[in-house]
């Protein structure tokens, strides 16, 4: 049995008609409380041709508390710098995750940036979530035989404090979601021998940037290091790829991920592949998220819904965004918000539960 079972509370946010900005959809959102109190969404608005911007929008909710619609409130990036264009006009700014980091004492940003080198994580920070800093695109050093500033990399998230690195050093610890060349779903469905999962090139990893003190916030130019494996393709439902999802949130069960896994449908062929886009649960060690306490070992959330099978890319929902709902009085709630089928915005509700298989006796 699953513990982590998703209750959907709805579609939140649409393409707003008429809106070119929106015209191939909204989806894979931020969200994150503001200063104010209020919560705020910053989905990727996607233009024609592909031309995505990162939007603000605040979160209405209802009576009974729910999140029911958003008010938007304008643009809080749009591609300006040459490592968010492409040299044929396109390009973007996409699939924002933002954390408050205690230590730097701004909202930061990890987004990904659609430039000539293909996709890219970049950073930016702020104070009051509409005024945006970048700090350019994330540096790596080398890890063994992988050189990770040279390849895809997406799906970046930050914890919201400091996290000692595995050398004991206080650190900013990224997950991110590297794309070494072969390793897409679309280009694994369409080998023909049996595909062998590769540990290095096919897991979420975990990489710090170690402070020189605990509020040094002066991080522009650091490098991203000490690189360890996190997680690896595991079950059917993940069989393809998996990615880092919504920012990690600390739980009385340590650290909690929700993220995404992609698996073959049923009549999906090399030359016409039918993907299927689901969501899952990690829980990893408070003290040393580099380790994994708990997994999920079914999706937690799967395209059921008219919207999450129809839309730009069809069966897909795409965790981003995890909100605590302390503000009900409901520490164990969390209202997780997702992309569906690339096109519009979902959120839906999720109670920690009090004991984890296989975890806690």
């Amino acid at each position: 049995m699953n513990p982590f079972k998703l209750n959907r509370l709805g579609t939140i946010m649409k393409s707003q008609p008429g809106n070119p900005l929106e015209e191939e959809g909204v989806c894979n959102p931020a969200v994150v409380r503001g200063p104010d109190g209020n919560l705020y969404l910053f989905p990727r608005l996607v233009a024609k041709g592909n031309y995505s911007r990162i939007g603000i929008a605040r979160v209405i909710f209802n009576e009974s508390g729910d999140p029911s619609g958003v008010e938007r409130l304008g643009i809080a990036l749009e591609p300006e710098e040459p490592y968010e264009k492409r040299p044929d006009g396109g390009g973007g700014c996409e699939d924002a995750r933002i954390t408050y980091v205690e230590p730097l004492q701004f909202f930061q940003m990890t987004y990904t940036a659609y430039g000539p080198d293909g996709p890219r994580i970049a950073i930016a920070q702020s104070k009051d979530l509409f005024n945006w800093e970048r700090l350019g695109l994330v540096s790596f050093s080398p890890y063994k035989h992988i050189n990770f500033n040279g390849v895809y990399d997406k799906d970046a998230s930050l914890f919201p404090i400091n996290i000692p690195s595995p050398h004991g050093h206080p650190s900013i610890a990224m997950l991110h979601r590297p794309l070494f060349p072969g390793t897409s779903p679309e280009e694994i469905v369409k080998l023909d021998k049996k595909h062998h999962v590769d540990l290095d090139h096919e897991s979420i990893w975990i990489s710090y940037c170690h402070l020189k003190h605990e509020t040094d916030s002066n991080y522009r130019h650091a490098i991203f290091t000490s690189h360890r494996r996190l997680a690896r393709p595991e079950q059917p439902w993940e069989q393809l790829k998996i990615g880092a999802g919504a920012p990690p949130v600390l739980t009385k069960h340590g650290w909690m991920m929700v993220y995404h896994g992609v698996h073959e449908l049923q009549g999906s062929t090399k030359y016409k592949p039918y993907l299927c886009y689901s969501a899952g649960v990690m829980i990893l060690s408070e003290t040393e998220p580099n380790k994994i306490c708990y997994r999920s070992t079914e999706a937690v959330l799967k395209p059921e819904l008219a919207e999450e099978r129809i839309g730009t890319i069809a069966n897909v929902v795409f965790p981003t965004g995890i909100d605590c709902r302390n503000d009900l009085g409901q520490p164990s709630r969390y209202d997780v918000y997702y992309g569906m089928a690339d096109d519009c915005i979902g959120v839906a509700k999720m109670e920690i539960p009090e004991l984890l298989p296989g975890v806690h006796s």
